[in-house]
């Protein structure tokens, strides 16, 4: 092997080392909110499992290494006077971008009711500017256990994996 393609070999591996190494992107995930579609009301127990559901997605989404969370406490007081994520506009991606993250993630939860539920999260790359995706788990049974395993699925079976897994070199 010469030197020129000694060289060039090295700056091939450097470069596919970077791509697989680099941060993954900034994620602002926004809280779940409620999109009731039932006949009932949603219940003070509903919301109340909002923030925990939440933490969950944050969690499993950082863990994962799908994407970096960042705090979405600086816009904690917009986003509640904009009341729905999901009708707003764009807004969402806007306090996203306030907040420096490459992704916004909202998500909501329709109870059609307390036996048939849907846990639903919607990923916009705000750097690439692509159309909104969203991932989608059914869950039967209104509690906690449920919830949480309709998360945990959600992250590990419906949505990408993290973009250094589509990268690296097949085994």
């Amino acid at each position: 092997m010469n030197p020129h393609q000694f060289l060039v070999a090295v700056s091939a591996v450097l470069i596919v080392s970077t791509a697989a190494h680099a941060e993954p992107p900034k994620a602002a995930v926004f809280d779940f909110q409620l999109a009731n579609l039932g006949a009932q009301t949603p219940t003070d127990e509903d919301q109340a499992r909002l923030g925990p559901l939440t933490d969950l997605l944050r969690q499993q989404l950082q863990e994962s290494g799908r994407y970096q969370i960042v705090s979405t406490d600086a816009v904690r007081a917009e986003v509640e006077k904009s009341s729905d994520l999901r009708k707003c506009g764009g807004c969402a991606e806007d306090f996203a971008r306030k907040l420096k993250a490459d992704v916004a993630i909202t998500g909501e939860i329709q109870k059609v009711s307390n036996l048939i539920l849907n846990i639903n999260v919607y990923v916009k790359d705000l750097k690439a500017d692509t159309p909104e995706q969203a991932y989608s788990v059914d869950i039967r049974g209104n509690n906690d256990t449920s919830f949480d395993r309709g998360v945990k699925y959600l992250v590990k079976n419906n949505m990408p994996p993290p973009a250094t897994e589509a990268v690296s070199p097949q085994k």
